[in-house]
């Protein structure tokens, strides 16, 4: 169980702070279950309910500055994606997504950032699919190894370059 001020991922939401461990008083809900109220960083304004029970599918704890910096130095040697299948493209991302499972976004970015290679040398143009997903992948990667190493966001993209020359 995580508790109030806890730092958490959810999964399509990102790095979130654990507000308050509440019920619900809204019309026709179960009075007598607990909900996580989670406030993502990305956007204080909006309040996310998350049941207790059941939390595991749908939550986990934030990974530590030596997890993000093994990951940084592992992206590498995780695979990209293999995705055979056009049909299932978009299917894949969004599972990998909510996976909430780190590797698997480096998989999915891998994946979308050589099949855009590929595309480029071939004069076509990235997927609107792919461009979608590459963005939303790539801001919840790097928003929690930020979180994680202390540093911005938007200077992810540069330390992770560095570090996997």
């Amino acid at each position: 169980m995580y508790a109030v001020g806890d730092y958490v991922v959810k999964a399509n939401k990102g790095v979130c702070k654990v507000e308050d461990i509440t019920k619900l008083t809204i019309p026709n809900a179960d009075r007598n279950k607990l909900y996580y109220l989670l406030i993502p960083l990305e956007d204080a304004g909006a309040k996310l309910y998350v049941p207790v029970e059941g939390v595991d599918q749908n939550i986990r704890p934030v990974i530590t500055e030596a997890q993000a910096w093994a990951l940084i130095d592992r992206i590498n040697d995780i695979d990209a994606a293999s995705i055979p299948d056009e049909k299932q493209r978009e299917a894949r991302y969004k599972e990998a997504l909510h996976s909430c499972e780190p590797e698997q976004v480096v998989s999915v970015l891998k994946s979308i950032y050589l099949r855009k290679a590929e595309r480029d040398a071939q004069g076509k143009k990235i997927t609107a699919v792919d461009d979608r997903y590459f963005k939303i992948a790539e801001d919840v990667l790097h928003s929690e190894l930020a979180f994680a190493i202390g540093r911005d966001k938007h200077d992810m993209r540069d330390v992770i370059a560095q570090k996997i020359k």
